[in-house]
């Protein structure tokens, strides 16, 4: 089959994971947390590359915003995380790495970037960091639960398998 076909399916896969279960949310602060994003994010990044994890990103925030179940606020949370882990899995092969850059791409910078979206779209009054703590508290348990799955795909020998995950892709 071809590669290309394979990543579609697996990005649709991926995709429906992160739709179906976003009604596992909860409050925090201003916004709704929802780890399982993030942990599609690491996925995305590491089974997939950083294009296919921002598209994602995008097509999951603008289902579940069809849904009721997300904001406006998951937009540049997903996407900015998604690009920022995808980009550091590529160029570092890394999951700690990888870990990271979802925590800062989606907790501090997706945070800051969805201020102008709550002020300006939503009519939400807030400053600019009240998103910091909420999305950093969704970021690192979506990535944690990924690490816990790559951790487990490395150490049964099925990461390496995947041709997208090898060195060099």
């Amino acid at each position: 089959m071809n590669d290309n076909i394979k990543k579609l399916t697996l990005a649709g896969l991926l995709i429906a994971l992160g739709v179906a279960c976003s009604t596992f949310s909860f409050p925090v602060g201003a916004s709704r947390c929802s780890p399982v994003q993030h942990m599609v994010n690491v996925l995305a990044a590491v089974l997939l590359g950083p294009a296919y994890g921002v598209g994602m990103a995008f097509v999951t925030s603008l289902l579940r915003i069809a849904m009721a179940t997300g904001t406006l606020l998951a937009f540049p949370g997903s996407m900015v995380g998604a690009l920022l882990c995808g980009l550091a899995y590529r160029y570092t092969k890394s999951l700690i790495a990888t870990f990271a850059g979802e925590i800062f791409g989606t907790g501090v910078l997706g945070a800051m970037l969805a201020y102008p979206i709550a002020a300006f779209v939503m009519g939400k009054e807030s400053a600019i960091f009240a998103f910091v703590i909420p999305f950093l508290v969704s970021s690192v348990g979506g990535a944690l639960i990924a690490l816990l799955i790559l951790g487990a795909l490395s150490k049964t020998g099925v990461l390496k398998q995947l041709p997208s995950a090898r060195p060099g892709k």
